[in-house]
């Protein structure tokens, strides 16, 4: 059992160990696998190093988000690719002329290269 100790005393304790610990600035964790992602919004990250091996420990706000979610964003950005490109054959313009045409029209694709053709 360890006695209480105030912090002061715990970090000289810690330091005869060798052990740091830093906090991290992060302002948000994502831990991805296959089936989807463990979400921490508002992290309090601390990094740990002991014996030359570090270890993070996290806490916040934690959330799941299912490999069906994170599908959708990736087909949501192929979507916007495809408008590009879309725009870019029409158009006959630069890929970055095509994505503030579409910027600017708020992705109507009709829109974006009529912008285009005015010019």
């Amino acid at each position: 059992m360890i006695p209480n100790m105030n912090p002061g005393q715990m970090k000289k304790l810690m330091q005869q160990m060798g052990i740091k610990n830093t906090e991290v600035p992060a302002t948000r964790v994502v831990i991805e696998s296959s089936e989807g992602n463990l979400v921490v919004e508002n992290p309090s990250v601390t990094m740990i190093e002991m014996g030359g091996q570090k270890t993070l420990q996290i806490m916040g706000d934690i959330h799941e988000e299912k490999a069906s979610e994170k599908n959708g964003k990736t087909s949501k950005q192929e979507s916007e690719q495809s408008d590009v490109e879309l725009v870019m054959a029409r158009a006959k313009c630069s890929k970055e002329e095509a994505e503030k045409a579409l910027e600017q029209s708020n992705g109507d694709i009709v829109e974006a290269i009529m912008l285009i053709e005015k010019e």
